[in-house]
């Protein structure tokens, strides 16, 4: 029994660290196959913009995302790489643990072969037995050689065994350091990326620099889009709180003495409450890669700019891409705003999602919409496909990378 727990606890610690680690290996597959398809997004928009000689200030945003896409690329794949290693480490040393066993086996059994070839003749053996004192000396003379042969056979099959283990053992090792070695060359590959995309960044740096006030005019009149935007949704949000006011006062006067809830507060109540239970599990409605995040942020040149506040987040998404509802709700506005081109805003109870830079619209005012329904058709503005995503409690902007699965 005690040897039994052994065995068991023995292989636990050899079996769960593997375990972890082929689980740690996939995550880390899904988060490179999903940076690789960012940064493929990020090279399709760059190419499109190559001819646009005013598209710099555009580009650096693309290059800069792709430069942290590639970064957080290069870390999962050193990441990866020891994870092999350390996978190589524990399969060579099983692989020595098994070369060990099969020799000490090997030469057990060549020492039994040896002693049943020296006594291979059966009078021999037959002598051994009838030689005995008693009876009971017979038998256990008998019973010794009857183990002995079975014990023979046994240690074959475990010599066997063991080599079939060790083969086994050996092509995984195999396996694992080709797999480290191209990851090795994958790593060196990225890194050179890296670095072109540096340089990259450096020379739209220094374009933006020398031509600064071309470029900056484009950012004020960026600025002035945003602003309007960020009135324009607080607003829209401040009328959509009051008209549901409104509602909800004339329906109190016609209460019954009870007091009991109004219909439509206990949905939007449970609305709200699914909305807010899914927090970080939302789905994206575009898939792309973020190049503007929430928030307040320094200009990446100009140094004392301050861009406005960005309530949401803005994606570089694939020419035609469709924009889906992440949550359950009602279509309350669908506005025409300059740089932003049609905007859907949705309301999920006390929560608001808005949807913009859309070229066409599949959905009206009024209209319910469910998860993953296609509220329209992602535009190119001024040569860039991109994506514009925010998310409100009540009057109070979220980030939204909060709110999305990541």
């Amino acid at each position: 029994m005690k040897r039994i727990l052994t065995l068991l606890v023995l292989t636990l610690c050899v079996c769960l660290p593997a375990l972890g680690q082929k689980s740690n290996m996939k995550q880390l597959e899904s988060q490179r196959a999903q940076l690789e398809k960012d940064i493929a997004v990020l090279n399709r928009q760059l190419a499109q913009n190559a001819k646009n000689s005013s598209a710099a200030m555009n580009n650096l945003s693309l290059v800069r995302s792709k430069i942290s896409a590639r970064e957080k690329l290069i870390a999962g794949c050193d990441q990866t790489l020891r994870l092999l290693t350390d996978s190589i480490r524990v399969v060579q040393a099983e692989i020595d643990r098994l070369q060990a066993r099969h020799d000490t086996l090997s030469l057990y059994y060549g020492r039994l072969i040896r002693g049943a070839y020296k006594n291979r003749d059966s009078r021999i053996w037959y002598m051994y037995v009838l030689s005995s004192e008693n009876v009971g000396q017979a038998f256990r003379r008998f019973g010794y050689l009857r183990g002995l042969s079975a014990e023979m056979s046994d240690q074959a099959l475990k010599i066997r065994e063991t080599s079939a283990s060790l083969e086994v053992e050996k092509e995984r090792l195999t396996e694992l350091k080709e797999e480290a070695d191209a990851m090795r060359r994958k790593v060196v590959q990225e890194r050179t990326s890296l670095k072109s995309e540096e340089s990259e960044q450096n020379q739209l740096v220094a374009q933006l620099n020398k031509d600064r006030k071309k470029y900056q005019q484009q950012l004020q009149e960026k600025n002035r889009q945003k602003e309007a935007l960020n009135r324009k949704i607080a607003e829209l949000i401040r009328k959509e709180q009051e008209a549901a006011a409104k509602k909800a006062a004339s329906k109190d006067k016609g209460k019954t003495k009870t007091g009991g809830k109004t219909t439509s507060t206990e949905i939007d109540t449970k609305l709200s409450n699914e909305f807010a239970s899914n927090k970080g599990r939302l789905p994206w409605p575009v898939e792309g890669a973020i190049v503007e995040r929430f928030g307040k942020h320094k200009h990446p040149v100009y140094q004392n700019v301050d861009l406005p506040q960005n309530n949401g987040v803005t994606l570089a998404v694939k020419r035609g891409s469709q924009a889906k509802a992440v949550f359950n709700g009602k279509v309350t506005q669908i506005v025409v705003l300059p740089g932003y081109n049609q905007c859907v805003l949705v309301n999920h109870g006390e929560y608001f999602t808005l949807y913009s830079k859309l070229k066409s619209v599949s959905v009206k005012a009024g209209d319910t919409v469910t998860t993953g329904q296609v509220l329209g058709t992602v535009d190119t503005i001024g040569g860039e496909d991109q994506f514009h995503f925010e998310l409100w409690k009540g009057s109070t902007p979220q980030n939204p990378e909060n709110w999305l699965r990541q």
